[in-house]
């Protein structure tokens, strides 16, 4: 089902089309976010057992498409943390 905008029954969020179009490794790295975020690429690397690079590509693809927060890790400023952007 595609919520639109205008429709009376908005249940599910509008970003879940653009969500839809995503390969499943973003839509994993996407919904382990929903489940333990905030969380940084290593934590995310161990919890959906993706390899390095396809972490590093799923986190790219959800910012490209605006469904994920990116802050930077206050114990190692180094390191970025990431969260799913909360839709009004």
């Amino acid at each position: 089902m595609v919520a639109f905008a205008d429709s009376e029954d908005a249940s599910q969020p509008v970003d879940s089309v653009e969500l839809a179009e995503l390969p499943p490794s973003a839509k994993l790295v996407y919904k382990v976010l929903e489940y333990e975020s905030p969380l940084t690429q290593g934590q995310l690397r161990e919890r959906t057992r993706l390899s390095k690079r396809t972490t590093r590509h799923g986190i790219s693809l959800l910012k490209e498409a605006g469904l994920l927060e990116e802050r930077v890790y206050i114990p190692d400023a180094r390191k970025r943390i990431y969260e799913p952007r909360v839709v009004d």
